[in-house]
């Protein structure tokens, strides 16, 4: 049976979190409409950015970089702390969202959950019309977006929900992997990070599409079982 899978994301999930918390709590300001982030202490020069507004993103703001680069790039930024309480308490009001439509939820983060809808789908519902409910539902009763990845393989969901964001639904079946996912640059796949790029781009690797017609031996060769495991992913 043709497995049916989303993958669903969180857009910017601690600072939406925040933001939405702050809101219900009486505060007028949405940190999501400015230049803000969540950090650690600003006043002992202590900590990074661990999640950024799309305002903030602008003024060239990159998550895991310190808080005072942060300042220097946008003086006005508001800085708040994070709050794993506030993270948790929304994050399982997701899986318990999720789980009205299928047992078989899996946290792959704290802000991201695959569901395996392939024996829950009713006759006549539609994986793509299921997602776009959930999205909508989501907006609608908890105040914050995602993103929904549709495949019939968890890697490609996962994948799919990377795509155009906020607030965004894409499919990435596995007959859609030559027109949708080879023509993506190469630091857009699935596990290959910053310090594989200049590697594979040395190597005449610049998008998913020249990985997965890369000699499988020659990647293996200079990346061991990883170099197998990404030229595996971009041959879904």
């Amino acid at each position: 049976m043709e497995k049916k899978i989303l993958h669903i994301d969180v857009n910017n999930a601690f600072l939406s979190w925040t933001a939405v918390d702050r809101l219900k709590k009486g505060e007028t300001l949405d940190l999501r409409t400015v230049p803000a982030i969540v950090g650690g202490d600003e006043e002992k020069r202590r900590g990074i950015v661990v999640a950024k507004s799309n305002v903030a993103k602008k003024f060239g703001i990159q998550t895991a970089e310190p808080i005072y680069m942060a300042r220097k790039k946008c003086p006005s930024v508001i800085i708040v702390p994070g709050d794993h309480e506030i993270y948790k308490m929304y994050s399982n009001k997701l899986y318990k969202l999720f789980l009205e439509y299928t047992e078989k939820v899996e946290r792959f983060s704290i802000d991201e959950c695959f569901l395996d809808l392939t024996e829950y789908l009713k006759p006549g519902e539609d994986l793509i019309k299921t997602g776009i409910e959930i999205k909508e539902r989501i907006k609608k009763e908890f105040g914050f977006t995602v993103n929904v990845g549709v495949s019939d393989d968890k890697i490609l969901a996962k994948m799919a929900s990377d795509f155009e964001k906020p607030d965004k639904i894409h499919t990435l079946f596995k007959s859609e992997i030559e027109e949708k996912l080879w023509k993506l640059p190469i630091n857009e796949m699935f596990l290959v990070g910053k310090k594989s790029v200049p590697k594979l781009n040395r190597m005449g690797i610049k998008t998913i599409g020249d990985l997965a017609k890369a000699d499988k031996a020659v990647i293996i060769k200079n990346f061991g079982k990883y170099g197998y495991t990404i030229w595996k992913y971009a041959n879904r």
